[in-house]
């Protein structure tokens, strides 16, 4: 039989509360919005609700504006992958702002993908 095609929708994007990210639970949506105020600490994201994609891979990627990584050299994207553990999940991709705050202002992309199909794209700005 063949495999359901992943249902995802985006829960949320914003503005969020400290997100402890050891912890299974997700921060709490503060304000929607795609500006957002660039102060230390401010976290931000997307949550997105998935169904039907159990034990798929989740890639992602986040590009910024240019600041430079602790070597001195302008950072890459972040970037990752990450399984899915259960048929109805919630995902949360997102950031926190650090000291210094003036290089992080600017667009912020979000890009997921489920097993190579592109299933939320979102940018954010810091400003």
């Amino acid at each position: 039989m063949p495999r359901k095609k992943p249902d995802v929708t985006m829960h949320s994007y914003g503005l969020y509360s400290h997100w402890e990210r050891e912890s299974k639970e997700l921060p709490q949506l503060v304000k929607i919005t795609a500006e957002i105020k660039a102060e230390l600490d401010v976290e931000f994201g997307y949550i997105l609700r998935i169904r039907n994609a159990r034990k798929s891979r989740i890639t992602f990627r986040i590009e910024h504006p240019p600041f430079k990584d602790p070597s001195g050299r302008t950072a890459e994207p972040f970037a990752g992958e990450y399984t899915i553990k259960s048929s109805d999940y919630r995902f949360f991709l997102g950031d926190t702002i650090w000291a210094p705050v003036e290089d992080k202002r600017g667009d912020w992309r979000l890009i997921t993908w489920i097993d190579g199909e592109k299933v939320a794209d979102k940018t954010l700005t810091l400003t």
